[in-house]
């Protein structure tokens, strides 16, 4: 199963912080918010990435062509060109393929166009700004015992973001970004069929939440998965200093590895 990261927008409520890089670049401690996400998934076991690129592509493609020498102590011997790296982590197993899906492509279409790089059954989706100590294991499980062609995680979160309504895990109505929220919003960390990429195109106003994702709905397609633990994502700069102090304390909890 592979896991699309959504890492092309635009960025702007982050200001300064993504005037030169694109936000899945944006730290928290001395790594990117994107390599906190691909950790999550990895210590369940998921460790193939497609990541869909679009703002400041080139930025993330040479942080992951140069990934050793960014992320190790290494020597080199510069007659040869040989290098031998020290303190390596346990990332040497994820393998990552980076697409560049477009600077305004909404994100259905970013989808669309990684398909050929999916596997052929289920895969998952997610954001590239987002945290949390979901366990992906028990998120997957969720997904294979049901028969619905979309799993959505929710989570709660402040009246900034898009809420779900739901009876019986059943997705009834999915709004983007109500004035009002009291009850959960989607959180990205999604799981689905293959089926559900017939419904997308690869142009570049194929959408995602008002999209897929409410035609799904109305058709009581999606479940919701609930996750009763943290989550919180990087969309304001008063976030990043969040992020960044609950890192600094050892408190950062989506640190599940």
């Amino acid at each position: 199963m592979k896991v699309i990261i959504l890492a092309g927008g635009w960025g702007t409520r982050l200001g300064h912080l993504t005037e030169l890089i694109p936000k899945p670049m944006v730290k928290i401690g001395n790594k990117p918010i994107l390599w906190h996400i691909m950790k999550i998934y990895s210590h369940y076991g998921f460790k193939e990435f497609v990541i869909c690129l679009g703002v400041k592509a080139d930025i993330i493609k040479d942080y992951f062509y140069h990934f050793n020498t960014r992320n190790n102590d290494f020597s080199i011997d510069l007659s040869n060109r040989t290098i031998e790296y020290y303190n390596k982590e346990d990332e040497t197993d994820w393998k990552v393929t980076l697409v560049d899906t477009g600077l305004n492509t909404l994100k259905g279409g970013r989808i669309k166009r990684v398909e050929k790089y999916l596997d052929p059954d289920n895969n998952m989706v997610t954001y590239g700004d987002g945290v949390a100590d979901i366990d992906i294991q028990k998120l997957v499980e969720f997904h294979k015992s049901h028969e619905k062609l979309m799993t959505v995680t929710g989570v709660h979160a402040p009246a900034r973001f898009g809420e779900i309504i739901e009876k019986e895990g059943v997705i009834k109505s999915f709004k983007e970004k109500p004035q009002t929220s009291v009850g959960l919003i989607n959180g990205g960390f999604m799981v689905f069929n293959n089926k559900c990429l017939d419904l997308l195109t690869p142009d570049e106003d194929c959408g995602f939440e008002r999209g897929i994702i409410e035609d799904l709905t109305a058709k009581s397609e999606v479940m919701v998965y609930k996750h009763k633990g943290n989550w919180e994502c990087m969309d304001h700069e008063r976030d990043v200093e969040h992020l960044n102090k609950l890192w600094k304390i050892n408190d950062a909890f989506w640190k599940v590895w």
